[in-house]
């Protein structure tokens, strides 16, 4: 197998010697390539500092991240910006779209900075647009499309440079149930279409089940795993519940 991510032994403290606290807990764990793993755990369980720590946003206090065996714990300066730019996609609860740009300029923005041709841009914005079902909105400004179609615009912008690891905080946070379906649909059919790795984190149930795998988070230690296989969507959904209520979830809290 083509391992993506490689993620061993880490640890992260906050705070200082008089007042520290442990993020995360010796975590590790391992993601190939074509996989759809979702992260799941309470608020303040270390699910987002484990994402931070993997998009290089924050640093490990112990261990090594390795993506594609390059140790991204050492990264600094030039090489940090260029491995962000070059390997990794951002999803994020908040879209983070540039409102004075079209559609089609937000997705084609990072190609434009790896200096990609006009025609190879065109050619590469269209394709991912017309898999997410947005071409026909790539001449409108953010602000003149709904936010489902922002976060599958978002989405069309992270996945446009083939990165090796697409990274989702919270993606369906701010959708609605219509809107959250549609994008996780779009998920789904990346992954099994262009072999996109996606890691995902989420508090919620429903958007977890379209994972292949879900990694449990507690007090920043890996509680549990479950892998789909044959499960049909909403045999896993029951699963991940039965998991969720051994955590001390509250069901309000993840459907």
């Amino acid at each position: 197998m083509d391992t993506v991510l490689k993620v061993d032994k880490i640890e992260k403290y906050y705070g200082n010697r008089g007042n520290l606290t442990k993020a995360i807990d010796n975590i590790s764990f391992e993601v190939e390539k074509g996989e759809f793993v979702g992260i799941m755990g309470a608020s303040g369980s270390g699910k987002t500092t484990l994402l931070n720590c993997i998009s290089t946003i924050d640093r490990v206090t112990a261990g090594n991240i390795f993506i594609h065996n390059q140790d991204i714990t050492n990264l600094k300066g030039n090489s940090l910006n260029k491995f962000r730019r070059d390997t990794l996609g951002f999803i994020f609860q908040d879209f983070n779209l540039l409102d004075t740009l079209t559609i089609y300029e937000n997705i084609a923005l990072a190609l434009s900075i790896q200096k990609i041709s006009a025609t190879e841009i065109e050619d590469r914005v269209g394709l991912i647009a017309e898999k997410l079902e947005i071409k026909h909105l790539l001449e409108k400004y953010p602000y003149q499309v709904s936010g489902g179609q922002k976060q599958r615009a978002a989405a069309a912008r992270a996945i446009v440079t083939n990165p090796q690891l697409i990274l989702a905080d919270e993606p369906t946070g701010a959708l609605d149930s219509r809107a959250a379906r549609m994008l996780l649909d779009s998920f789904c059919n990346l992954n099994e279409t262009m072999e996109a790795t996606i890691l995902m984190v989420t508090h919620d149930a429903f958007t977890a089940s379209y994972a292949k795998r879900i990694l449990f988070i507690k007090d920043g230690k890996l509680f549990n795993e479950l892998i789909r296989g044959n499960d049909s969507r909403k045999e896993f959904f029951d699963k991940i519940i039965d998991v969720v209520s051994l955590l001390g979830g509250e069901l309000n809290d993840v459907i």
